[in-house]
């Protein structure tokens, strides 16, 4: 049985291998940015209703939308009363409807007002409306006192309930010992209009620098209507927490999982920044059905060898599996910006990320690994045309992402060529 599994695992990496690229969309250019923020941090969502239906977002304010299966796009930019302030994320539910979460900006200044962060701003476009037209957006976990940072969303499987997970600092960047950063979610129904009072997902503290002692990376994920886990990095350790009341409530006790050596902030040469934070996602179908993945880089083979993983859970994050090494290259190369997505008809893992593998230097590609075995073993595949040289100490923000349904794949990724930004897609089907 071994011997057949290993080569059925080879059989698929040299099918994958031998694919071809796919094409490259250019979805957005830089050009006169508001505030002067080029775009980055991408967030994209394939209707599950209609698969050619793409909306996608990016940093400050943008918004795409494609209903050709993203070979063309239309933008427009976000307007919400709190203001819009990046850290896009943009999820779709399974009747069609979409999510757009992005941090607020009261009074238009940017970073040199202290009302910038003082809460989550989410905003609905209803079916009808194809991500063209969105409400004015409800404010989650105001709190004028405290700054409300690095959210993520999740849709149940009935598409009723909404989960909003994120990091609150006492003060952004305080270097005080009294200051301090706690996991807190959110909950609302599906119109997304109300969000409860704000509860504390996380048992221990971290500190408010926005580095590895800080706790982020809070990403959740629905195992079903009532079951809620969230994971998160702090320090060189991963962080679990689960609430059987869908999200009320969760336990009074955080679980390690996994490792992240070398902490979730990483030093990766041409990037001004980069972090490894984990990423949640669940298989809804499939062999594999219910089985919990949580994907991050880390440096455990040294600064010089990002690389990028995956654990599972087959009994809601009670155990949890050995990490697997999702890229293939070589020890010595730098894999870093992991965002991973299951397909919810296949029950088919894919994992995007930047590669250095064909580089002695900053040289950057994009991969997209997929696992069709439930993360025993990646495929790895080449979905950039051709790479491109960041100039050093660009700004790419804290993600990429990336959308699966039923074999349609749409990974998305900042590329900074000659200093000019831009949001790029690839149209990936996998079979």
């Amino acid at each position: 049985m071994r011997i057949l599994l290993l080569l059925l695992a080879f059989t698929v990496s040299v099918a994958v291998a031998q694919q071809k690229v796919p094409t490259n969309v250019q979805i957005h250019v830089q050009g006169q940015e508001p505030l002067g923020y080029a775009p980055c941090e991408p967030s994209i969502a394939i209707n599950p209703t209609n698969p050619d239906h793409i909306v996608a977002g990016a940093v400050l304010d943008y918004v795409y939308v494609s209903e050709d299966a993203g070979a063309t796009w239309s933008r427009d930019r976000m307007k919400a009363k709190a203001g819009v302030f990046g850290d896009p994320c943009l999820v779709a539910g399974p009747q069609g409807d979409f999510y757009y979460a992005h941090l607020s900006n009261p009074d238009g200044e940017g970073w040199e007002t202290e009302a910038l962060l003082d809460r989550i701003v989410v905003q609905h476009s209803k079916p009808k409306k194809k991500g063209k037209k969105w409400n004015k957006g409800a404010g989650v976990g105001q709190n004028g006192a405290k700054d409300q940072d690095k959210e993520w969303l999740a849709v149940s499987p009935s598409g009723d309930k909404l989960a909003m997970c994120w990091t609150e600092f006492d003060h952004y960047g305080s270097e005080a010992a009294g200051d301090s950063t706690r996991i807190l979610c959110s909950t609302s129904d599906r119109k997304a209009k109300t969000w409860t009072d704000p509860v504390k997902v996380s048992a221990m503290e971290g500190n408010c620098l926005d580095g590895d002692s800080t706790v982020e990376g809070a990403v959740p994920v629905w195992m079903d209507e009532m079951t809620l886990g969230v994971a998160w990095a702090h320090g060189e350790h991963l962080r679990w927490n689960v609430s059987a009341d869908a999200g009320a409530t969760f336990r009074p006790y955080e679980q390690y999982i996994a490792d992240i050596i070398g902490g979730w902030d990483h030093t990766i040469p041409g990037i001004g920044r980069a972090n490894g934070m984990p990423v949640t996602a669940v298989a809804r179908k499939g062999v594999h059905a219910g089985r919990v993945y949580v994907n991050w880089t880390d440096q455990r083979n040294g600064p010089s060898d990002t690389d990028v993983w995956v654990i599972w859970s087959d009994d809601q994050g009670k155990t949890w599996s050995e990490p697997v090494r999702v890229n293939n290259d070589p020890p010595g190369k730098h894999q870093f910006f992991t965002w991973m997505a299951v397909d919810p008809v296949t029950g088919h893992v894919h994992v995007v990320f930047y590669d250095r593998r064909m580089s002695e230097r900053t040289a950057t590609h994009v991969y997209v690994a997929t696992s069709t075995n439930g993360g025993a073993h990646f495929a790895n595949r080449r979905v950039s045309e051709s790479p491109f040289v960041p100039s050093e100490g660009g700004f790419f923000g804290d993600y990429n992402n990336i959308s699966a349904f039923d074999g349609h794949i749409r990974p998305i990724w900042t590329r900074n060529e000659q200093g000019v930004q831009g949001i790029w897609t690839a149209l990936m089907e996998e079979r």
